[in-house]
């Protein structure tokens, strides 16, 4: 990806200006908005090594092998809840718009985050309570 074309989070900005800054570890996500859209371009530009460091060690999986089938398209922040600058825990749910195989899919997930000595972590996706 050229660091000058429109980052793949959708945040409005050039890669390098936006997510690039995180990948690259000039800065650190500030919320746990901006540490889910960095992964969802890491997913999209195929970057494990940088889903893996911002795992929480405390669900982090040994190994990340990645689909390259999958080609990511959109991302829709749905809702946030706390991840601010001096919150400790956050949700972030989204919407991630993909293509396999020409076949357009979503994944809908609500995500926890936690931040430790100043890193946000990702910690896992929030049990689904939609059936009770």
């Amino acid at each position: 990806m050229n660091q000058d074309q429109r980052c793949p989070c959708l945040g409005g900005d050039t890669y390098s200006a936006c997510c690039g800054r995180f990948h690259s570890g000039s800065a650190l996500p500030p919320t746990a908005e901006w540490l889910m859209r960095s992964r969802y371009s890491a997913f999209a530009r195929g970057d494990g090594q940088y889903l893996l460091n911002t795992w929480h060690p405390l669900t982090r999986p040994k190994a990340l092998e990645l689909d390259t089938t999958i080609m990511w398209r959109r991302l829709d922040i749905v809702r946030t809840e706390h991840g601010g600058l001096l919150d400790k825990e956050g949700v972030v749910e989204f919407i991630a718009h993909y293509r396999e195989d020409g076949i357009a899919g979503w994944q809908h997930e609500v995500s926890r985050f936690l931040k430790a000595d100043r890193r946000w972590y990702y910690l896992d996706a929030a049990p689904d309570t939609s059936a009770a």
